[in-house]
């Protein structure tokens, strides 16, 4: 790679990109959803109700809950300023904290403190249907995961190409289809380059080395075993960034039985819809129904398509009673959606505007290179160096594999950063202070000094400080929760999140009052929606299985 240049100096590179969609790509939407455990003084997760001051889970657009009661997630509006983002996300944080009495949000991804199954409340949403829904859907995670894994937290980075973007991108690639499958395909190319490039995420920022004891207490892995311990309470991996990320985290084995296709968009509404659609045996040991009370929805491999877990995903936002696998097929993919970021302990919204400008350059890249599809070696490939760098990315003799062939990880990471040099530039737009350039400056720093990672800083804080986890993670979530509780919220923000706050409450109450069928029949009308003619026929097929060992499963706490 060429030598590193100062923040102050500019990069030349050769000129890939169309000169017509250069201005294009500046306006680009992002958007954040961030997760974070309402938890007591001395670190256990709060078995208080979603506070009321907050407004209504079911209905707020901003401000609503994961799996838990207790696990907040919070939302952005999409916006093309960056900064904007970050700020909308830190009003956010303002207004939550001093609306949870002397509750605390946790500054990071991990869970600490009692993590058994009755010390982690399941989200309500009320009596409407659709409150029923996603309360039993979580009622089936608990059954079929336990509670501990939902109670994860983690950062979504959306990011879409503005509309204005595709009709230009199209022509410049000479093709004279429709518009709208052009834009699909070229998304689901994106996604495919996101999972084949994702390790690099979990090595930059990763940012959960270590997990409290107790959390190794509340489940059970053979995995656990690989852990060394740091203290009386505290256990971790010397070289490892993400264990959210790792077997430890996100993992299940039902779901690395079957295999999800992205190499086009029929392929993943396939897949999923048949995963979505055939029992499985333990589940069915588990039932729908005891007596009256519903355990879970069905008991299908997935109780609904959020189930599956997977690093990037198409979204199409679904409307009202609709499922996301027939928004899809209805309207495409309107934005991507990366769910592979940890909570950063050093940041107080815990995520950095300099991450978020690397993961928009970084997706363009994906968007840019070339992808035929993955078959099924490559998925594998793809999903064990995603976890050989969330257990041992800072080992400085790993390698990993690009299509059969190992190479080192930090020469293929500063070969990807010298491919985004002419989109940060192109993103920069002229701006003297190169914020992009200068973000991607910062990543390849930490990529030449591993140290410099946040799953490094954390190992060194606990070892300088002499502190467990547990302890470092509180005495970070005790400063940011003060921190954004002394900070001033503009009176007009304010207002807005307390009509917000009002409206959300009104409209959960209505919801309540106007539901004129009985919950069973809502949810068979749910179900009973379904893909085109031509992808149900497909249905008749066995369902595609993998071979590889159970490793890459992944669950989804999330419903919306």
């Amino acid at each position: 790679m060429s030598k590193q240049l100062s923040c102050s100096e500019r990069t030349t590179t050769a000129t890939t990109i169309d000169e017509s969609l250069r201005p294009l790509l500046i306006h680009g939407l992002k958007g954040i959803e961030k997760e974070s455990l309402r938890i007591n003084r001395e670190g256990s997760i709060s078995l208080l109700p979603h506070p009321a001051q907050l407004g209504a889970a079911l209905t707020h657009p901003n401000i609503t809950t994961d799996y838990s009661e207790a696990l907040l997630e919070l939302i952005t509006p999409a916006l093309s300023d960056g900064t904007e983002v970050l700020n909308s996300l830190a009003d956010l944080h303002k207004y939550v904290c001093a609306n949870i009495n002397d509750e605390l949000l946790l500054a990071t991804s991990m869970p600490v403190g009692d993590l058994r199954n009755p010390a982690i409340p399941i989200a309500e949403y009320g009596s409407s249907n659709v409150g029923r829904m996603k309360h039993i859907y979580r009622q089936g995670l608990s059954y079929r995961y336990g509670r501990c894994m939902q109670v994860i937290a983690g950062i979504h980075f959306n990011y879409s190409l503005p509309e204005v973007f595709w009709p230009q991108y199209q022509h410049s690639m000479k093709n004279i289809g429709d518009l709208r499958s052009f834009t699909t395909q070229a998304y689901m190319g994106m996604i495919r380059n996101l999972q084949r490039y994702g390790w690099l995420i979990l090595y930059l920022f990763g940012s959960s080395p270590a997990v409290a004891k107790s959390f190794i207490d509340s489940r059970q892995s053979a995995h656990f075993r690989t852990l060394e311990k740091f203290d009386e309470t505290s256990y971790y991996k010397p070289y490892a960034t993400s264990l959210r990320m790792s077997q430890i985290g996100y993992f299940n084995p039902v779901q690395s039985t079957f295999h999800i296709s992205f190499n086009s968009i029929e392929e993943y509404i396939r897949d999923l819809s048949r995963a979505t659609t055939i029992s499985y045996l333990e589940y069915e040991r588990i039932g729908t129904k005891a007596g009256n009370r519903y355990r879970q929805l069905n008991t299908h491999f997935l109780q609904i398509e959020n189930e599956y877990y997977t690093s990037v995903r198409p979204k199409q936002p679904a409307r009202s009673g609709e499922r996301p696998l027939q928004a899809l097929e209805s309207r495409g993919i309107q934005y991507v959606e990366i769910r592979s970021v940890d909570v950063d302990m050093f940041e107080p919204t815990g995520i950095a505007i300099e991450t978020t400008r690397f993961l928009e350059a970084l997706s363009l890249l994906c968007l840019f290179q070339p992808n035929s599809g993955h078959d099924l070696k490559q998925h594998d490939e793809i999903s064990n160096n995603a976890l050989l760098v969330a257990n041992r990315g800072r080992d400085p003799r790993l390698k990993l594999l690009d299509n059969r062939r190992e190479v080192p990880l930090r020469q293929w990471a500063l070969m990807l950063c010298e491919q985004m040099q002419e989109i940060c530039e192109i993103l920069d737009n002229g701006n003297a202070d190169i914020p992009y350039t200068c973000a991607l400056h910062q990543q390849i720093e930490k990529i030449r000094h591993p140290e410099l990672t946040a799953s490094a800083r954390m190992l060194t804080a606990m070892r300088a400080q002499k502190m467990s986890i547990t302890e470092l993670v509180l005495q970070k979530s005790h400063e940011y929760t003060r921190y954004f509780r002394n900070a001033a919220l503009d009176a007009t923000i304010k207002r807005n999140f307390d009509l917000q706050v009002k409206a959300s409450l009104a409209q959960q109450k209505q919801l309540e009052a106007t539901d004129e069928i009985p919950f069973d029949q809502y949810l068979s009308n749910y179900f009973s929606q379904n893909t085109s003619a031509r992808l149900l026929d497909e249905f008749r097929e066995p369902m595609q299985t993998t071979q590889a060992p159970a490793r890459n499963g992944h669950v989804e706490a999330h419903s919306r």
